[in-house]
Formats: C-alpha cells, structure tokens, sequence
C-alpha cells in the first residue's frame, strides 16, 4: 500500500472515530446544554472567553452573519447571551454569556469532565498517559496545520491584491 493511501486510510478512521467519541461520551451526559443544537453549544463554548462581536465569533464558527443573527436570537430568547455595546463602539454589538449562561456552561463542563474521568478510571495510569499524550500532540498538529493554512490563504490575498 502506498504512504499516501495509509495516510488517506488513518484519516478517514480517525474521522470516523472522532465522532464516536463524542457521541459516547455525551450518552452519558444528562446535560439541559447538550439539549442545544450543536451551533448553539460551539457559540456558548467561544463566549467562555470573554464578549465578543458577533463578526467574530462568526469568524471563528465558520458562520455567515445571518447564521450568527439566528443563533444570537435564539440564546438571547433562553436569556443564556446577551447583546452588549463594545466600549470604543457603540454600534458594535457583542455577544456575551449571562449569568444563566455562565452557569449552564460550567456545569456542562462538570458534567463533561466526571464522564470523562469515569472512562479514564477504566484504563491503567500507562494507557491514561498515552491518551492524553496522543490527544495533545494531535491537538498541536491541527493548530499547526490551521496556522500554515491560514499563511497561506494570507499570502494568497496579498497576491491578488499586490
């Protein structure tokens, strides 16, 4: 078989196994969050980190503006976001957890993690290291190769407009 194949091979089995991970572990978790849509949960996950327009957070979701208008609309009616005025731009609305969303949000987070410790509690200290090992070093490869692709999308652009 040929490097490239093996390599095409790996990719589709991890791309399998990655959402069979998550559909396991929240089987387990009876959660009133992970009752959101999916959309819902990854806005509430990125304003964990502080207020932001909702420009951004579109940016960062892979979401058009009319996408991130719904999905603002609908947490604003489950009093989990807010829209809030950015302090140099008043015309500028950013999204931001309320305390009810905070709230939900970090039980999730507890709830996640208790499950995730009852799989781990299941493997010998050697396996746990070697999970946690791996995930963290394909956690890097993704971020390096979304550094390099965004490099190269930027000098992309220069070009065109050089």
């Amino acid at each position: 078989m040929h490097q490239d194949d093996v390599l095409q091979d790996d990719a589709a089995n991890v791309a399998q196994l990655l959402p069979r991970l998550m559909r396991q572990l929240n089987a387990g978790l009876h959660d009133p969050v992970v009752q959101l849509p999916l959309a819902q949960l990854r806005v509430l996950r990125v304003l964990r980190g502080g207020a932001m327009p909702m420009s951004a957070v579109g940016r960062e979701l892979h979401a058009s503006l009319s996408a991130m208008t719904q999905l603002a609309d609908r947490l604003e009616r489950a009093r989990l976001v807010t829209r809030v005025p950015r302090g140099d731009d008043r015309r500028v609305r950013c999204l931001q957890l309320t305390e009810r969303g905070e709230r939900m949000m970090a039980l999730h987070d507890e709830a996640r993690v208790k499950i995730i410790a009852k799989v781990l509690g299941s493997l010998t200290p050697t396996e746990r290291r070697q999970v946690t090992s791996a995930l963290e070093t394909f956690v890097e490869a993704a971020a390096a190769s979304n550094d390099l692709s965004n490099a190269v999308r930027r000098r992309a652009a220069s070009n065109i407009f050089a």
